[in-house]
């Protein structure tokens, strides 16, 4: 395992998607905004792997990274405890959690149900503005495979879960879903190198993105299962690596 405090402050590639989190300053800077700042940042380096698994993490350490109190670090860390992607261990500290493909699977079984639900929900109750930006989700995400920018994608993806659990307005299904898209999405970048289809990943999204823009509540729940078919035949491949 790995102690960060010891390890080189690397750039966070890019910093955050600006659709993602907004960049407060001066007196508007609140708690809540540095805090969801912190969480999103720590997030994306732990999806991809810039803080690998069985890292320990310190909250000075952080806090110089990225320029952000310790408050709003640890905030951070306890919400990306409850995601699963970091675990506290009684005096020796907080580390990032390791990967676990049966663990996965279990995942996929109850995701599945929900992002069938989700999807639908949206496709019924998305506004006009939420409406257009799934649409200009699904261009951006072909175009991202197209370049092979697979941060762009994992970027859009995130973006994509949230704006489709704020769209379902049901916060049931939303608690629900919020533990398991991170820890698909690092999980699918350690290993669609080896046997993934960005491609294809992208055009799945995108087509989820684009039933949800059109309205048609069918074809967003088929879509859906469609992409959750790949993510399953993607996590069992990887066992033949």
């Amino acid at each position: 395992m790995t102690d960060f405090a010891e390890q080189p402050a690397a750039e966070i590639k890019d910093g955050p998607s600006p659709a993602v989190v907004e960049r407060a300053t001066g007196d508007d800077r609140s708690a809540a905004t540095l805090t969801d700042q912190a969480y999103l940042q720590l997030e994306e380096l732990i999806t991809t792997l810039q803080l690998p698994p069985g890292a320990f993490l310190s909250e000075l350490a952080l806090s110089e990274r990225l320029s952000i109190g310790r408050t709003p670090i640890r905030e951070a860390l306890q919400r990306l405890a409850r995601d699963g992607l970091v675990v506290v261990i009684p005096r020796r500290g907080i580390l990032v959690s390791e990967i676990n493909l049966k663990s996965q699977l279990r995942l996929l079984e109850t995701r599945r149900v929900l992002e069938a639900l989700l999807a639908r929900l949206a496709a019924e109750r998305a506004d006009p503005a939420e409406r257009r930006r799934f649409a200009e989700i699904a261009i951006a995400m072909r175009a991202s495979a197209a370049a092979a920018d697979d941060l762009a994608f994992m970027r859009l993806d995130r973006e994509f879960n949230q704006l489709t659990a704020a769209a379902a307005r049901n916060e049931f299904a939303v608690r629900s879903i919020s533990t398991m898209t991170a820890l698909s999405r690092r999980f699918w970048y350690q290993h669609y190198r080896e046997v993934g289809d960005l491609p294809l990943s992208a055009r799945l999204h995108a087509e989820v993105a684009e039933a949800i823009a059109s309205r048609n509540r069918e074809a967003a729940s088929a879509a859906s299962d469609r992409l959750m078919d790949y993510i399953e035949s993607f996590a069992r491949r990887t066992l033949e690596i």
